[in-house]
């Protein structure tokens, strides 16, 4: 049954360091991290007992893009994953499903990720693409469905979402520091570069347009402001989404992983969850409340993990012949 809706990157950039909404705060607490990790182990020293759970199933991987294949950094237009990142992603993807799901545009993250073989979800799963692929995709053994076309859920909201971005660019004005993305199906309101003093001023702007206007809200990320519709739609329901144009929605032996480090992943680890197989794993330097089973502590982990990932596949097909 079908699913039914309820550049070149060696330019240096500066990391992001710990503010608010940030998961660091400019500290780490080593000890409680320590004692997070028992209850969130690491993915790489746990990969051996995942891999033993997932063999002979059909893996299928989501990745957030921010803070997950890329840097936290000041200014988000230069948030470049490295080549040894798209190289990884590139390989896990010749032999699993595999998804981008960002709250940015799919237009951009497509633009920053710079690959053919993977699904692109923009707007926090509003706006998705598959890729084109055979029928039939080896090795991973999925009924891959053909996509005409983007799957976009809140595309009667476009002309509501253009007016209040050009309320919003009027209004902020004057903020130093602050930057409005376009990400079509939602409008991010960085603050990042944004006077301490600043920051609630410009809360209470973008909320104030909102107010008003029941079919969208405001939500936080890090050290961004998000105006989203306000439709029951969100980064859980893309994953399932997917799962279903692979498919493998109603299967038994799939196992979903995704990684990713936002407030907005949560709803994805909770599908996950909710399913009790798959791998949710979120990346996080410091201790946070998660749904999440497994953490990696920065891109960095994620890049040896889906190394050792598609280093495990390859080592695996001669079984599945």
């Amino acid at each position: 049954m079908g699913f039914q809706l309820p550049h070149s990157n060696k330019q240096k950039v500066k990391p992001f360091i710990g503010s608010e909404n940030d998961d660091t705060n400019g500290s780490v607490d080593v000890a409680g991290y320590a004692s997070w990790l028992v209850k969130h182990p690491c993915a790489l020293n746990s990969f051996d007992s995942m891999m033993k759970e997932a063999k002979g199933k059909k893996v299928v991987v989501f990745l957030d893009y921010d803070g997950t294949l890329s840097p936290i950094v000041e200014n988000p237009d230069k948030a470049f994953m490295s080549t040894d990142m798209r190289a990884a992603v590139r390989e896990v993807a010749k032999y699993f499903p595999t998804s981008i799901i960002s709250g940015r545009s799919r237009d951009k993250v497509k633009e920053f990720v710079q690959l053919s073989n993977v699904y692109y979800a923009g707007s926090h799963g509003m706006d998705i693409m598959a890729p084109p692929r055979p029928r039939a995709a080896k090795p991973c053994g999925c009924d891959i469905k053909g996509i005409e076309g983007a799957f976009q859920p809140a595309k009667l909201f476009l002309p509501a979402i253009q007016e209040i971005s050009l309320e919003l660019e009027d209004k902020i004005r004057e903020i130093q520091g602050a930057r409005i993305e376009d990400n079509r199906f939602c409008i991010s309101v960085h603050y990042r570069q944004v006077p301490p003093e600043d920051h609630e001023i410009l809360k209470e702007i973008v909320k104030s347009l909102v107010e008003n206007r029941p079919e969208f809200r405001v939500t936080e990320g890090k050290m961004v402001l998000e105006v989203r519709p306000s439709i029951d739609w969100n980064k859980g329901d893309a994953l399932n989404y997917l799962l279903d144009t692979l498919g493998l929605s109603s299967a038994k032996d799939v196992v979903p992983l995704y990684i990713g480090d936002d407030r907005t992943d949560e709803d994805a680890f909770k599908v996950i969850a909710a399913r009790r197989e798959g791998f949710p794993i979120i990346v996080s330097s410091t201790p946070r409340d998660t749904k999440a089973w497994y953490s990696l502590r920065d891109p960095s982990q994620v890049l040896a993990f889906l190394l050792r990932l598609a280093k495990w596949r390859k080592s695996e097909i001669p079984f599945f012949k």
